[in-house]
């Protein structure tokens, strides 16, 4: 491992000082590529206008037409967190906007599979419904839309990932990836795409007379503003639109920072739906000094784990009520959910770490791909232990399982997760290309993707997706490195500005401060067998550290990379470091 510092330019560092930033977090926006303080300008007003996000237009068209029309309505979302959130947005926000018949379908992660498929059509026409909406799904869905279209039904596409080499008949695609979209948020989550859609058909509804113009634009006169109805506030949804886009890893560029801080505003005025506030009570966490990290590791873990392990309508449903008793009894199953993925999670990255540490001869390195499989593995999980393998030997990674859908166990569902420099959907794309017949099914991001083969064509699958990983990744690419802000001066620790940092919008593409020097160790021992607790002196100074999931020891002095956090012993607040890597010769 190595641990590298970025550069922090020192322009930008005085031009954000000089505009009144805290001189500590001018260094660490400055790192992160700001330039100026009017990029930290959350406001509202400061979002990418919905228009130049194509398709937004037309679909509002299309939806206010189905409103007046009092056409039935069907969300098809997609399992995870940022699906769940898109579905309660676009059912919520609907319905302020007047739709009086939504409803939703979220498919069954082993049953259905990913996406609207030809299948899932069929079910929402059986419904009644006129109109198909998607959420987080919907690009690649060529056969699923031909089908809901062959029905009657009319479609609309709203997708955040990369389309195929065709795209879907739909009548209105939304997805700033599509070919011809201007919208420079190309990292815009799911549910914020659905979100943008909703702005554009509150204004299309408000040039119809329907709503009461906004107060900027002045009210209209005369008998279409006497009929006119107050207009909704859609910036109620707003705490949903920040769960989703932090849950989904996505980049935080500087609007999807605006969207993230727009919703934490609001939950920690305790302005949220009764869901989002019983999933912090489950989860011990404090809605009053939420942070990004509550909605990765806390809240978003939660709603995923029904996607995986059950069914994810209980996790919309958790968003969508406003039962606060309902709330509390879906958010307590939805812990429990969570508890049993942990524990299936647990054996199955233990099995897989060993499967994997037997593809290394002793004293070489890993392959530059790794993919296992065993038997056991449970398939709304694989992702997750893609994820914890990739970490360990900073290699690309999928982990497969045999697939429940089939009946006979012929096909195998796969995860993977990936490192810098490696583009995960376009080595899918290159081994599908070289071995025709291996890949039935692919797609994704550079940085996770999933795919299904045949069980027989797992050797082609590991040996194919090696190759393509020797082929493009350098020596250095394979040697993990951690970026950090370099030293922290003594007169930066302290808890206020721990509390500071901690309010701030860190995430994906906008890393947390992460620090690194060298330290002394003066003690360190073993919690719970998994997790290292550290005396450390930093500058002549005693403090404490933690080390999760780490139990291997450290020298006497070692450079460590390292976050800041506040720990509490017989009511005093001290910080303490929580460290990420270890730089050892």
């Amino acid at each position: 491992m190595k641990i590298i510092a970025r550069d922090i330019p020192p322009r930008s560092v005085w031009a954000l000082e000089q505009a009144g930033v805290h001189p500590l977090l001018a260094r660490l926006y400055a790192a992160r590529g700001v330039l100026g303080k009017d990029e930290l300008d959350d406001g509202l007003a400061r979002l990418l206008p919905p228009a130049t996000l194509r398709g937004t237009q037309e679909a509002a068209v299309l939806l206010a037409d189905a409103i007046r029309d009092s056409k039935r309505l069907c969300i098809v979302a997609d399992y995870d967190c940022d699906g769940a959130t898109a579905c309660a947005v676009a059912v919520r926000g609907l319905r302020l906007l007047g739709a009086a018949h939504v409803s939703y379908l979220v498919p069954d992660r082993v049953i259905d599979g990913y996406g609207l498929t030809p299948p899932i059509a069929e079910r929402v026409a059986t419904t009644g419904a006129d109109m198909l909406i998607t959420v987080d799904n919907g690009i690649a869905s060529v056969e699923g839309v031909a089908a809901a279209k062959a029905r009657g039904l009319a479609v609309l596409v709203t997708d955040h990932h990369l389309p195929g080499p065709e795209l879907p008949a739909a009548d209105v695609l939304v997805n700033p990836n599509q070919p011809g979209c201007g919208f420079e948020s190309k990292s815009i989550a799911g549910v914020g795409v659905m979100f943008y859609v909703l702005l554009a058909l509150r204004a299309e509804l408000r040039a119809r007379g329907v709503f009461d113009a906004a107060p900027s634009a002045g009210l209209a006169q005369g008998a279409a503003a006497a009929s006119a109805l107050p207009q909704p506030k859609l910036d109620v949804l707003l705490p949903l639109v920040a769960l989703g886009t932090v849950a989904d890893v996505v980049k935080l560029d500087a609007n999807n920072r605006r969207l993230v801080a727009q919703g934490l505003r609001r939950i920690r005025g305790g302005q949220m739906p009764v869901g989002l506030a019983a999933l912090f009570k489950a989860a011990g966490r404090a809605s009053a000094v939420a942070t990004t990290f509550d909605f990765g590791f806390a809240l978003g873990p939660r709603i995923n784990a029904a996607g995986r392990l059950a069914d994810m309508t209980l996790g919309i449903e958790c968003l969508l009520t406003d039962d606060a008793g309902r709330a509390d009894a879906l958010a307590r199953t939805l812990d429990g959910i969570n508890r049993q993925r942990r524990d299936i999670e647990g054996d199955m990255r233990d099995q897989a770490l060993r499967l994997a540490e037997s593809l290394i001869d002793e004293g070489a390195l890993p392959p530059p791909a790794i993919s296992v499989f065993d038997a056991g593995f449970h398939e709304g999980v694989v992702g997750i232990v893609a994820s914890r393998i990739k970490d360990r030997f900073h290699r690309p990674t999928f982990v497969f399982a045999a697939s429940a859908a089939d009946g006979k166990s012929h096909e195998l569902k796969g995860s993977g997760r990936s490192i810098p420099g490696f583009h995960l959907r376009d080595a899918l794309d290159l081994v599908a290309k070289r071995h025709p017949g291996v890949l039935l099914r692919f797609g994704g991001h550079a940085m996770a993707a999933g795919c299904t083969i045949a069980r027989e064509h797992f050797d082609a699958f590991e040996q194919g997706m090696a190759q393509v990983a020797r082929e493009w990744l350098a020596a250095a690419a394979l040697t993990r490195q951690i970026e950090t802000d370099g030293p922290l001066a003594r007169e930066y620790m302290r808890v206020d500005l721990v509390d500071t940092l901690h309010r701030e919008v860190w995430g994906q593409g906008f890393a947390p401060p992460t620090f690194s020097e060298e330290v002394e160790v003066i003690s360190q021992r073993l919690v719970g067998e998994k997790h290292l607790a550290l005396k450390l002196r930093h500058q002549g100074q005693p403090v404490d550290g933690m080390w999760f999931s780490h139990t291997e020891p450290l020298p006497s002095r070692v450079k460590l990379a390292f976050r800041l956090d506040a720990d509490e012993w017989q009511g005093v607040r001290r910080v303490r470091f929580l460290v990420e890597g270890a730089e050892v010769d």
